[in-house]
């Protein structure tokens, strides 16, 4: 069987660091022979890495897409509100579509994409990653089991880590929602989807509340700098400084010669010299005190089932490990689980606890808990043909997270209203 040949759009962290490497661990199923991106550097660096002729390397995804199909497959990583617009392309010119979430902020472009897709016949996948690891395969395959009987109720948290807070929604590219999504729909889509797959329900209403309580120019230590690198007398005992993050280990403040994400968000040359570069004129060395922010640093979700069961969800920034913990109860029993640690604990009522190290039940746990891999390696099988993987998420299945995220943001700005989900569904 010949390879399944790519085309990505969009070589950013995703499209050239996460699934352009993992086709290359599968050359033998897998081959990039196309690419697209604004940015010249990354298109040559990724064009040489993947050997893509220089005729096959595109500055914008419409340039590609003007050409006759050059692959069975679009991977579309480009930002959030350009993804439908590319997706209809590569539909419309018979590709299957890998879709790097979210979709789209936008309720009628979920809807158009719905129609193109069902238009064109063509498959298209949401890379919504964590149904793919072995960390939420065992939530989900303990659940089907009905070991915990009827589910009533789950509890889920979204450690973004205070980092991570800084470096994607404060500094960097997912800070303002007019301009991308929602920070509920555009980090937690992932984390509404896999809810409402372990629940096997659709949702039925939703509450929110948040905001964006923290980063902005009223919080400011005395003596911040507009700019880390610029004299700022709040540096020492700030732990949002940019050095601290980008360059050195949080707990001895030495130089470790950082690789690989966040880093390589801000140049293509990961090391000191050109991060510290980055820094002193980039978005990246910002204060987080003075940036241009909009999108909220804590919210929590509370949804209802159509089957009454509850289920919440609690995205917060302030936190010193990142990770998904997520606590399960059924009427038989319970079972609760830190991705960060990779440790589940399964507990049916009346019965002795069931302690799993998810580490032991595959060697893939890199790269959101090993879903990147994951996704990739079923979206081929997919296109080679073979039985889908159950937990592939299709595009209809994907929109039901992103529904809840539009009304859970829209309950948010009316006070915590509740919003019904059948509004939102045409």
């Amino acid at each position: 069987m010949e390879p399944v040949t790519f085309a990505i759009i969009g070589l950013g962290s995703r499209g050239k660091n996460c699934y352009g490497r993992e086709i290359l661990r599968i050359p033998e199923r897998a081959r990039v022979t196309a690419i697209a991106d604004t940015d010249p550097e990354r298109l040559s660096l990724m064009g040489d890495e993947h050997q893509v002729p220089q005729a096959m390397r595109f500055h914008s995804a419409e340039e590609l897409f003007s050409q006759e199909k050059l692959a069975d497959a679009a991977i579309i990583c480009t930002q959030d509100r350009q993804h439908v617009p590319h997706a209809i392309l590569a539909l419309e010119k018979g590709y299957d579509v890998l879709l790097e979430k979210p979709i789209s902020p936008d309720l009628d472009q979920l809807r158009e994409l719905l129609h193109v897709a069902e238009k064109t016949g063509r498959k298209v996948v949401v890379c919504h990653v964590l149904r793919y690891t072995p960390f939420f395969r065992l939530f989900k395959d303990t659940i089907d089991s009905g070991l915990l009987g009827r589910i009533i109720s789950i509890e889920a948290t979204e450690n973004v880590i205070y980092w991570h807070q800084a470096h994607s929604f404060v500094r960097g590219n997912w800070r303002r929602g007019d301009e991308t999504s929602p920070m509920i729909l555009a980090k937690c889509c992932h984390d509404l989807d896999y809810l409402v797959w372990l629940s096997g329900q659709r949702c039925r209403r939703v509450t929110s509340f948040g905001s964006l309580s923290y980063f902005k120019a009223e919080n400011a230590p005395e003596g911040a700098a507009k700019r880390c690198l610029d004299g700022c007398k709040a540096k020492e005992s700030c732990p949002y400084d940019c050095e601290k993050i980008y360059l050195t280990n949080d707990a001895t403040g030495v130089l470790k010669g950082k690789t690989g994400w966040p880093c390589d968000t801000l140049t293509e040359t990961v090391d000191e010299k050109h991060i510290r570069a980055a820094l002193e004129t980039g978005p990246y060395g910002r204060c987080v005190f003075f940036c241009d922010n909009d999108v909220v640093d804590h919210q929590m979700v509370d949804m209802e089932m159509e089957d009454g069961a509850t289920l919440s969800l609690n995205m917060c920034a302030f936190t010193a490990k990142g990770g998904r913990t997520i606590r399960v109860m059924g009427t038989l029993g319970d079972m609760i689980g830190d991705m960060s640690d990779n440790i589940v604990r399964i507990r049916p009522f009346g019965k002795p606890e069931e302690v799993v190290d998810v580490r032991t039940l595959s060697d893939n746990i890199k790269g959101h808990g090993g879903g990147d891999r994951g996704i990739l390696g079923s979206f081929v099988s997919l296109l080679e043909g073979k039985d889908p993987d159950p937990s592939v998420t299709t595009l209809e299945t994907s929109v039901e997270s992103h529904l809840i995220a539009l009304a859970a943001e829209e309950s948010r700005k009316n006070g915590g209203m509740p919003v019904e989900i059948s509004g939102l569904r045409q």
